[in-house]
């Protein structure tokens, strides 16, 4: 199959953002009495926006709205100060987004974290790169796996979705991109288990960058 784009995930997928995203979650959750999380907890925790982030990291019962709601703008704006202290690309990103630029490729991100962090993830950590679009959650589009943000970035990229090669860590991007018509890859150096992607739909498995050149050259 030729690929003209390739659709990003971004956390667990582009980049390690796992600590900086736990260090803020604890300092919360223990700023009110709530007990802490593992890194092991942090990565089943995360994947489906920042709001869900802190609803399923409290105690059970705990999580009303007027608690969540209180609880979100503090982890906002600790996370805001404190989101690139750790955070990096993962081994061999570099090279890969370095190929698909050599290629050709159109390249996008797509995350489930808010636009704004999306951006300024992408802006401060991938700046060596230019990706056609960049977009995180944001009012009007339900989050992944509703299909409908992937399938807008294709529309911007001016690309059929059976067009893209959709890249993720979880199962909630393999069932975004099945939805939406694109091919599901699933990279295993991310946050969530083999397992839990070929559940989910993925069709190939990376457990390096450099296996996703070597797909995109054969495709080619």
């Amino acid at each position: 199959m030729a690929f003209k784009a390739v659709i990003f995930d971004l956390d667990g997928t582009l980049l390690d953002t796992l600590q900086d995203l736990l260090n803020t979650l604890n300092t919360v959750l223990e700023r009110y009495g709530y007990p802490v999380h593992s890194i092991s907890d942090c990565q089943f925790l995360v994947g489906q926006g920042m709001t869900e982030l802190v609803r399923k990291a409290l105690p059970a019962g705990v999580g009303t709205e007027e608690t969540i709601n209180h609880l979100l703008p503090e982890f906002l704006a600790h996370y805001a100060d404190n989101w690139n202290v750790h955070s990096r690309p993962y081994p061999g990103i570099k090279a890969l987004l370095d190929a698909i630029t050599e290629q050709g490729l159109k390249m996008a991100i797509l995350s489930n974290k808010a636009d704004h962090f999306t951006r300024l993830c992408a802006e401060e950590l991938l700046k060596e790169w230019t990706f056609d679009v960049v977009m995180g959650h944001h009012s009007g589009i339900a989050h992944k796996p509703e299909p409908a943000g992937a399938l807008l970035v294709a529309d911007l990229l001016g690309e059929e979705p059976s067009s893209i090669l959709y890249v993720g860590d979880s199962g909630i991007d393999m069932q975004t991109a099945t939805r939406a018509g694109m091919f599901p890859l699933g990279v295993l150096w991310g946050f969530r288990p083999e397992s839990e992607l070929l559940a989910y739909g993925a069709k190939a498995l990376a457990r390096h960058p450099e296996e996703i050149i070597d797909m995109l050259n054969k495709s080619i």
